[in-house]
């Protein structure tokens, strides 16, 4: 490329980060430097942008061999990611008892995504001897550090009575959060608890967040049960639901 970098430049990853956005190609570069150097932020960043294909060539096998070098190195994000790689086979073998064995390690480290992802393998028994009470403790732990995902799970747990006492203002209140945090199901569930207190006006609100953030695989469920509920306008919601779906084909 025919640039010099200056050595704060290499070392800086938040600035890194930022030059992510404006200049994609040298940001990777200076990544690359800083990866070499031995910084492990920059290390685990180096196995991000390989792995979306940011400002350098896709490569998931190497993003994956990136991860596992921070990772030994203490970075909890990295571990975290080996996990997410070897849960779906990016760059390897899908090996789910070996993602369950790195999301673990995050999670007892005090990641919230490890924790979140760690959980999800206990609660399905997926790479795992399935365990609920141990789901359900991994994912209070991610809700409590502000993790939203975790928040709507531990809220169903909640508001199901599942392998806990019921709690429906407690369900209530992690829906809210997890809804407010911007996480699409969170901002369902919180719809769905709305409309049964008769709140339809902002049930829709909410259910109009969830419309705009929610995956293929979510708006086919949701459009489901919007068809079958009781109230007219929470009803027709459910063309809303069907059409954003269709837009992802």
């Amino acid at each position: 490329m025919g640039f010099l970098l200056r050595r704060e430049e290499v070392l800086n990853v938040e600035q890194l980060q930022g030059m992510l956005d404006d200049s994609p190609v040298r940001a990777a570069q200076a990544i690359l430097i800083a990866a070499k150097e031995g910084v492990v932020d920059a290390q685990a960043l180096l196995g991000q942008i390989l792995l979306e294909g940011q400002g350098i060539a896709r490569d998931e096998a190497l993003a994956l061999r990136w991860f596992q070098i921070a990772a030994n190195r203490g970075h909890s994000m990295a571990r975290n990611m080996a996990g997410r790689c070897l849960e779906h086979g990016w760059g390897c073998a899908v090996d789910e008892a070996a993602a369950a064995r790195e999301y673990r390690q995050a999670a007892e480290a005090g990641l919230d995504w490890g924790q979140y992802n760690y959980a999800n393998l206990l609660a399905t028994g997926r790479g795992v001897a399935e365990d609920q009470q141990h789901a359900l403790a991994f994912y209070r732990q991610a809700a409590e550090q502000g993790h939203a995902k975790s928040m709507n799970l531990l809220g169903r747990y909640l508001e199901d009575g599942q392998h806990c006492p019921r709690d429906l203002q407690a369900a209530v209140d992690w829906y809210r959060r997890s809804a407010e945090g911007g996480d699409f199901r969170g901002q369902f569930s919180y719809a769905a608890v709305l409309a049964d207190s008769g709140q339809i006006d902002e049930a829709l609100g909410w259910l109009g967040k969830a419309l705009a953030g929610g995956n293929l695989k979510f708006l086919n469920t949701a459009h489901k049960a919007l068809a079958a509920a009781n109230d007219p306008q929470i009803r027709a919601m459910a063309d809303a639901y069907q059409q954003r779906a269709a837009s992802f084909s």
